[in-house]
């Protein structure tokens, strides 16, 4: 028997005098807004009064994504199941009930659904249905509660959401965060590869104000004196801050330090392990 069954059932069996709870936002009253926008965060939140507030969430990654979250005033007490239905508007006569998703129900944990379920969800609200949360109160084992969410009000925000989606960065901090970029033998120039890695970093910290230093590390090979490397390296660094610097990215964010030829991390016998070791790292630390 499945847990979604045994939900079920256990409504059922509820006696008729038993309570239902219903939470939602009156049509009068139902409020969306965009509490997120940016080029890393997206966040659509509606306000179920006396409940909680529902959200909607996607980030910049390399993936489509998007996770429903139910921000509960009151966490769960136990483990269960919650039977999520899209259910239509008294103005819908004749449209049916239906089930499209299980939410999880964790102990001390606000309720959440992955991206399919998610994406469902939007669409069903888009349609002007209203998705509504099934389960059984966990403080008072003869109450059913239900949390539904409120179409009216839905459309206009929902489409600056999408858009908003839509302009998330293809990336994440993960995905730049250690970053090493190469240069042709004797120069500061950047290679095309090295300028779009430089691209996408500068988008990430004109968007991420938590981003409170950026470490820029630079080497040389070990081809002519090590003075003249050492003056390479430095050139080589400070030509990646005033890239950045260019792009709009606060010059206190920015930390330089030449190294020149030391601390390889490839033999410098021959022109392919040596160009391993002409290199700019640039790290970057967030602050808490």
């Amino acid at each position: 028997m499945n847990k979604l069954f045994c939900v079920l059932l256990g409504f059922l069996s509820v006696p008729a005098s038993a309570g239902l709870r219903h939470y939602a936002a009156p049509i009068e009253t139902s409020s969306w807004q965009l509490s997120s926008q940016s080029r890393l965060q997206c966040t659509l939140k509606h306000n179920v009064p006396g409940y909680g507030d529902a959200m909607f969430t996607s980030m910049a990654s390399k993936q489509l994504n998007m996770e429903f979250e139910l921000d509960m005033l009151q966490l769960p007490k136990n483990y269960g199941v919650a039977a999520v239905y899209s259910v239509p508007p008294s103005w819908m006569p004749g449209m049916m009930q239906r089930q499209i998703a299980e939410m999880p129900i964790r102990k001390q944990y606000n309720g959440d659904l992955p991206e399919q379920a998610a994406w469902t969800i939007l669409s069903e609200l888009e349609k002007g249905f209203w998705p509504t949360i099934y389960y059984r109160d966990w403080y008072n084992e003869q109450d059913r509660v239900a949390v539904g969410l409120n179409a009216s009000n839905f459309l206009d925000q929902y489409r600056q959401f999408s858009q908003c989606v839509a302009n998330l960065l293809p990336f994440n901090f993960e995905d730049i965060a250690y970053t090493v970029l190469s240069y042709q033998k004797s120069s500061a120039e950047f290679t095309r590869g090295s300028r779009k890695k430089l691209s996408m970093i500068s988008d990430y910290l004109k968007e991420d104000t938590n981003i409170e230093l950026v470490l820029l590390d630079a080497y040389t090979d070990s081809y002519g004196g090590s003075s003249s490397n050492m003056q390479l390296s430095i050139r080589r660094a400070e030509r990646v801050k005033k890239f950045f610097e260019e792009q709009g990215v606060d010059a206190e964010r920015i930390k330089v330090t030449g190294h020149g030829e030391r601390r390889h991390v490839a033999e410098n016998s021959n022109e392919l392990s040596r160009a391993k070791n002409r290199r700019v790292i640039i790290r970057m630390e967030k602050g808490l």
